[in-house]
């Protein structure tokens, strides 16, 4: 294997990190011990800039190319709410003329007759509900927001070829 770059990061399929790179788990190295990757990676990602800056921190997350540097987005859980939901109804119908059907089969709710148990009136003649009939449904709880995935480990080199700019 060639050397690598300076802050050069690599998926593995082991569970270790190999001498002279470290996990990108998001930890603080001491800038003292560490001045050539802290010249290439500043507090990008975490660290106070005097004494310790951070590596990245890819546990559970996705890399993605061409944001800002150390931007972080999404969520593995999230709860959908009423401004993402794309506008629509939940239309139900009912009959204005007087039911004396007892199975809905096929039928929408009709008016009924003092007294009355049936209430399902034939599907034709049929007239909209008002629209505070129908109440919100739904419990407000998140739902699981992750693609499949396979978990593997990121590593950065500590050690290497100090990158060229030109």
């Amino acid at each position: 294997m060639s050397e690598p770059f300076l802050g050069e990061i690599k998926m593995t399929g082991f569970g270790f990190a190999p001498r002279g790179w470290a996990f990108c788990n998001g930890q603080l190295l001491s800038i003292s011990q560490n001045t050539a990757l802290f010249s290439i990676l500043g507090t990008t990602y975490g660290g106070d800039g005097w004494a310790t800056f951070g590596l990245p921190d890819l546990r559970g997350r996705m890399p993605v190319h061409g944001d800002t540097l150390g931007e972080r987005g999404g969520e593995a859980q999230h709860t959908v709410t009423l401004g993402e939901m794309p506008s629509h109804n939940h239309a139900m119908l009912a009959a204005t003329t007087v039911s004396h059907a007892a199975d809905p089969t096929g039928r929408v709710l009709g008016s009924v007759e003092a007294g009355a148990l049936n209430i399902y009136h034939a599907a034709d003649g049929t007239a909209a509900l008002h629209q505070s009939t129908l109440s919100q449904a739904g419990g407000s709880q998140p739902h699981n927001n992750m693609q499949p995935y396979c978990a593997t480990n990121f590593i950065i080199a500590l050690q290497g070829i100090f990158p060229s700019r030109d």
